[in-house]
């Protein structure tokens, strides 16, 4: 896989050097298990530097997905969008948001939502199947799965990710807004479904009357066991008419969770994440909203950066805890707008629910070729494609660099890591906890790393590094004009 990281960063080096803490470190030894470990952040780093280090510096780096050159995958058609592979069913399945005007006898107009469904065989060749549910635009020959109560309005669709303990029997599940049904219902909803088309409206259930119109994002958290929503702070800003002195301003990411998905959250959303002096430089001084997705222990935002009333990309932020968020600080973008005249020139909404395909993941986006303000625009949908955990590394300078962990606990086996070292060299040595090294695992006793794959095999000369299960190590990776994305431990075979 070619490099696409964005090596601008050398530009701000002396920005980017400072450390990323999205939850305070962790309790020392680690005990990682065999899950991958991931360096977006500074949470199982305790040092780096460069061996020429008056001059260079191991820098975090966005490897950005690359946009597909088939998009848009559906033209004229989209809107938020959520995304799985159906394994059972061999088909990629889509439900995205799309909406339509209608007038009102003047020369104003009502935006009608509702969600629509695609599949696919190869996730590049999408069917908008007619499945003759609802009536749209004066017909039913549409592929529409669901208005909302008394089709009402359904909008800001996500497929949702949960213990099969909370499915209710439901092979899908899906949370949406509604807005205009009965008194006492409008809010963010809950609903399930056996075939991702037919929805059970005796199971549709009001989680929140919240009136936050955006993508209301919910994951489950399953170190603390709780569901976790972010959404806006739309229950004391902007809800009612009036100037902004009054009002305030909703388009911020604010938080709420609960410990079960199927009743009304008591909760009120926490504001966590507002723009800051660096979204100013460009007058992107809102969120729209940060569908998000909880992976490896991380919490992934795909933060969506307003500039009002026109333009908005997709830019990435993480977290350990779910409350504090962090970005990286040359704010690259995840989901960048297309160039002047292409459909995705204007906005550009990423989804986190990326499917993994081989050795890549795969991001499906909206796009429009219209700002937001205005209504002469066309919407589509397109994918991007990044390396399997490859989203960032940390990247060691031509003169090498070193990356030393925090002490951790050896579950046993073999380390594996997602690195690229096509143009350099990769090497590991491993240290007790003064960073003493351990014979046999220094750096002369390493096999170098030398190529550009998913999965290396870190080995040593005349050693495993299953002999020192249970026993606490650091990890020291030379990297040298080398990408590091990921790590983790095999586990000892019983």
């Amino acid at each position: 896989m070619n490099r696409v990281g964005s090596i601008s960063v050398w530009i701000v080096a002396a920005v980017l050097v400072k450390s990323i803490f999205a939850a305070p470190p962790p309790a020392e030894p680690v005990e990682i298990g065999t899950e991958t470990q991931f360096l977006i952040d500074d949470h199982l780093v305790d040092n780096r530097w460069a061996v020429k280090q008056k001059k260079e510096a191991v820098l975090r780096v966005l490897h950005p997905p690359v946009k597909h050159p088939g998009n848009p995958l559906i033209a004229g058609d989209g809107g938020f969008v959520s995304v799985v592979k159906d394994e059972e069913a061999g088909l990629f399945r889509m439900w995205y948001q799309t909406h339509t005007w209608e007038s009102l006898g003047t020369d104003e107009t009502k935006t009608i939502y509702g969600i629509a469904y695609a599949e696919s065989t190869d996730g590049l060749h999408w069917d908008r199947p007619s499945l003759g549910l609802y009536d749209w635009e004066g017909s039913t020959e549409n592929n529409i799965v669901w208005r909302g109560l008394k089709e009402s309005r359904a909008s800001g669709p996500q497929i949702l990710k949960v213990p099969e303990k909370d499915r209710r029997g439901h092979r899908f599940l899906l949370t949406y807004r509604t807005t205009a049904a009965t008194k006492g219902q409008n809010g963010i909803r809950v609903i399930g479904s056996q075939d991702g088309i037919h929805w059970d409206e005796s199971s549709d259930t009001l989680i929140h009357p919240l009136p936050s119109d955006t993508l209301n994002s919910i994951v489950y958290d399953e170190a603390r066991e709780e569901y976790v929503m972010f959404c806006r702070p739309k229950d004391r800003y902007r809800l009612f008419n009036g100037d902004i002195l009054d009002t305030g301003e909703s388009r911020r990411i604010a938080r709420m969770s609960h410990t079960s998905l199927w009743e009304t959250w008591p909760t009120s959303p926490q504001t966590i994440l507002t723009p800051d002096e660096l979204d100013a430089r460009e007058s992107f001084n809102a969120f729209y909203g940060m569908p998000t997705r909880y992976h490896a222990g991380i919490y992934w935002g795909a933060l969506w950066c307003f500039r009002f009333n026109d333009h908005i990309f997709t830019e990435l932020a993480f977290s350990r805890d779910g409350y504090q968020f962090d970005r990286l600080p040359d704010r690259p973008k995840l989901i960048p707008l297309g160039e002047e005249g292409t459909w995705d020139d204007s906005m550009a909404f990423g989804s986190m629910d990326w499917v993994e395909v081989g050795d890549e993941w795969w991001f499906y986006y909206a796009g429009w070729d219209g700002d937001h303000g205005g209504k002469d625009r066309r919407p589509g949908i397109g994918l991007a494609i990044s390396r399997k955990d490859g989203l960032v590394s940390l990247h060691g300078p031509s003169g090498g660099g070193v990356v030393v962990t925090r002490l951790l606990k050896w579950p046993g086996g073999n380390l594996l890591v997602n690195a690229d070292a096509s143009e350099g060299e990769l090497k590991v040595r491993v240290t007790d906890a003064h960073r003493k090294v351990i014979p046999g695992f220094d750096y002369p006793d390493a096999e170098p790393l030398s190529k550009d794959r998913i999965t290396h095999e870190v080995e040593w000369k005349d050693h495993s590094l299953d002999e020192l299960t249970g026993r606490e190590v650091r990890l020291e990776f030379y990297l040298r004009n080398s990408d590091l994305f990921t790590f983790r431990a095999t586990g000892s075979v019983p």
